[in-house]
């Protein structure tokens, strides 16, 4: 839908269930099930704010919902709300996901980190201070690193390094007694952006093993590089991150040197988005040697 330039957008019955993987074949059910759910979408609510926090607004992304099951090819409307236009249509980034796969995970902390690494999915690295990764995962308090290791990080390594292809995940320490740890980095081959996952399954348990055997021969896991080998591709991984940044930046100068001052002004919510994005690879650069 983001890429609708209009305000109403048809689907025809066939293409809502193969997007959604629907299984019954009844319109007069599929049909409630759409009721339902859109009564659902309903309920959410959309707002944005000045940086001031002065001036807000709240909005519903879609405002109309039309269900014609009485023509050869039946079909639903969906109309879009004029404002939410431009957060369907000027993103760059989405976060998507096949949702089969992800309840298909046994795992809590897998679903959480799952969605997690979605944002970063044409990345292939993500990194999370310590305080972040508790909060985020919504980690006990009372769990110690042994807790952690056994029931978060076990569990995520077994359900999605498959599902993440090269996954690996490697503690970063600090300084001072003991070399307590400050955060997690998850690297993995980065997924192309058009990548049709939408309904996927979640790994079987012998695909999980065998994809977890692969990632230990690699020895990644909480090892600092110390081949010439294991340097070279950390120099080349910064040198990638390096370029993501110079291309970002590059994007920012020629976006800015076009727009009116009008432009620039309604893009400011977009250019925050690429400071998030130029911290988190500032962020992937400090962290590596660590």
């Amino acid at each position: 839908m983001r890429e609708k330039g209009d305000k109403t957008v048809r689907f025809t019955f066939d293409q809502l269930k193969d997007l959604s993987n629907y299984k019954a074949t009844a319109n007069v059910r599929f049909v409630d099930d759409l009721k339902t759910t859109y009564e659902k979408i309903l309920s959410l609510r959309f707002g944005r704010r000045s940086e001031s926090g002065l001036s807000y607004e709240m909005f519903v992304m879609f405002t109309k919902f039309k269900i014609n099951g009485d023509t050869p090819e039946p079909y639903v409307d969906i109309q879009i709300f004029e404002d939410a236009l431009p957060l369907l249509n000027g993103l760059d980034s989405w976060v998507r996901y096949s949702l089969q796969q992800f309840n298909e995970l046994q795992s809590s902390y897998s679903k959480t980190m799952f969605r997690l690494l979605k944002q970063f999915r044409t990345k292939g690295y993500a990194y999370f201070s310590k305080e972040d990764f508790h909060e985020l995962l919504d980690i006990p308090k009372s769990y110690k690193q042994p807790d952690i290791d056994k029931r978060v990080i076990k569990p995520i390594r077994q359900e999605l390094t498959a599902i993440f292809k090269g996954l690996t995940i490697k503690k970063k320490y600090g300084k001072g007694r003991g070399k307590p740890v400050i955060g997690y980095q998850f690297s993995f081959k980065p997924e192309i952006k058009q990548a049709d996952d939408f309904n996927k399954h979640a790994p079987t348990k012998e695909e999980q093993n065998r994809a977890l055997a692969q990632a230990d021969k690699q020895k990644e896991y909480e090892q600092q590089p110390t081949t010439i080998d294991e340097k070279i591709l950390e120099a080349k991984r910064k040198v990638e991150l390096l370029e993501q940044l110079k291309e970002l930046e590059k994007k920012e100068k020629q976006d800015t040197k076009n727009q009116t001052p009008t432009e620039q002004k309604k893009s400011k919510s977009d250019s925050q988005l690429s400071e998030k994005d130029k911290q988190d690879l500032l962020n992937g650069l400090s962290n590596f040697g660590k």
